[in-house]
Order: C-alpha cells, then sequence, then structure tokens
C-alpha cells in the first residue's frame, strides 16, 4: 500500500490509552470503538500487564473481544504514535503552553477532510483515569482536543469520553450507511376505494346491517371515512379480507 492510497476508517484511525488503571474502563473502550467501526487500540503502560485478559476488561467489551485480541501494549507515547502522522490529545483545560486547544466538533470536520483519500493516520489520545494526560504527553500531539462539558463538573469517564470522540470522528468522515428503507406505501387509488366500498355494501347488507331500501347515507359517509383515512392499498386489502370473511360466516 502506498503513501497516497486511502486507507479504511479503521486502519488510519488509532485510539491510545495512557496507563489505564481500571479493566473495566478497557474492555468499554473497546466497545465504544467497535460501534463506531473502529479497531486499532494501543495502551502505553497500562496499570495491570494482563488487563487485555482480565475478566472485567472482557465483560465490559461486550462482543468486542476482537478488539481486544489485537490490541498492542507499548512503554511509551513515541511507540505508540509510530505510523500516526496527526495525533489529537484530550484534556478537559487548556494548556499555558503547547498544541491549540478545540472543540471536537468544530476540528474533527477540517482534520477529515485534510486526511480523507489520503494515507495519513490520526490517534486519538487519552490520558489516564488518576491524573490525565501529562504535559510532555499533550506536547506531543498536534492539537488538543476538549470536550465541552458542564462548567460546574467537568470530570468523564475514560470509556465515556472515547465513545463521544469516537462518534464525533465517524461523522466527520461521514457516518456510517444507513439501513436502506422499506419502499414507501403506496396510497389506495379511487377505483380500490370505489371497489372496497362495494364489497362492504354487498357484506353489510348479507349481515342486516345496511337495508337497500332505506340506506340512509351509510355508504358516503363510509366514503368520507376512508377519504380521512387515506388507507394504503396494503391497508385496503386488510380490510377487504376482513369484509370478505365475515361474508363467508354469515
Amino acid at each position: 500500500m502506498t503513501a497516497n492510497t486511502p486507507l479504511p476508517d479503521n486502519d488510519r484511525t488509532r485510539f491510545v490509552l495512557l496507563n489505564p488503571s481500571h479493566p473495566g474502563n478497557v474492555g468499554a473502550t473497546a466497545r465504544a470503538m467497535k460501534v463506531m467501526g473502529f479497531s486499532d487500540l494501543v495502551l502505553v503502560r497500562p496499570r495491570f500487564a494482563d488487563v487485555l485478559s482480565q475478566e472485567d476488561t472482557v465483560a465490559m467489551a461486550s462482543g468486542a473481544a476482537d478488539i481486544l485480541v489485537r490490541a498492542r501494549i507499548v512503554d511509551s507515547l513515541v511507540e505508540a504514535l509510530d505510523g500516526i502522522s496527526h495525533a489529537c490529545a484530550t484534556a478537559m483545560t487548556p494548556r499555558d503552553f503547547g498544541p491549540p486547544t478545540a472543540a471536537p466538533r468544530d476540528y474533527l470536520p477540517t482534520l477529515a477532510a485534510q486526511v480523507e483519500g489520503g494515507g495519513q493516520r490520526v490517534a486519538f489520545v487519552f490520558g489516564s483515569e488518576r491524573y490525565g494526560m501529562l504535559n510532555e504527553d499533550v506536547w506531543r500531539c498536534h492539537v488538543c482536543l476538549s470536550i465541552p462539558t458542564h462548567p460546574g463538573y467537568g470530570s468523564l469517564n475514560l470509556a465515556q469520553a472515547v465513545q463521544l470522540i469516537a462518534y464525533d470522528w465517524r461523522v466527520a468522515l461521514g457516518g456510517h450507511a444507513v439501513l436502506a428503507r422499506t419502499a414507501d406505501p403506496v396510497p389506495a387509488d379511487g377505483a380500490e376505494v370505489a371497489g372496497a366500498l362495494a364489497h362492504w355494501q354487498q357484506v353489510l347488507e348479507v349481515i342486516g346491517f345496511l337495508d337497500p331500501a332505506a340506506p340512509k347515507r351509510l355508504m358516503p359517509r363510509l366514503q368520507q371515512l376512508i377519504n380521512r383515512a387515506q388507507p394504503t392499498r396494503e391497508e385496503l386489502h386488510i380490510l377487504r379480507g376482513i369484509a370478505r370473511a365475515v361474508g363467508k360466516r354469515a
């Protein structure tokens, strides 16, 4: 694959967790990534060396065990960013020195346009649950993404932050194809309505509900009811089927 060859979304996007301490968050991160169609997960010096196989990790992954199987553990952020051309730090507060700070939804569409069609790879870097990202780690990144939160309480769970960033990045990349819509229902036309009314009139006379000698505008009233309801062709067929069954029983 050449440098200018477009890469699949899941190959050009990496999620990096710095010193994660809770196995459940690692598993939930894998789940958040898979839901959005990403698969490249790298852990930097996790608290537990066997975190990828711990029971809580696998349980919280909830079907995303394949992400855990492919995940890698490295010793430094430098190793985690190997092959990455654009690194995005995540932090709640701006730093006095370092890369510019931006909200994900403001920044990611422009980034997506820059990497679309190229061989570039993007990484989203998340700090430890206990102390976030160190300054020297933020300085290695091209931008610091800050998720807008309530000013009185801005503490996000690690996996929740991953889910938010993964969603915004997926949207910036164009989203997933939606399921194909079923064809719009076909409304019954005038001839079909007239046929149904003639059928109902016949059945209503058979069961004694309609006296042909004194109809009392019953059929015009039914016509108005049908006009207001605007049934589809399929719905009208159901009503005619009911009339047919009633006629047989009568």
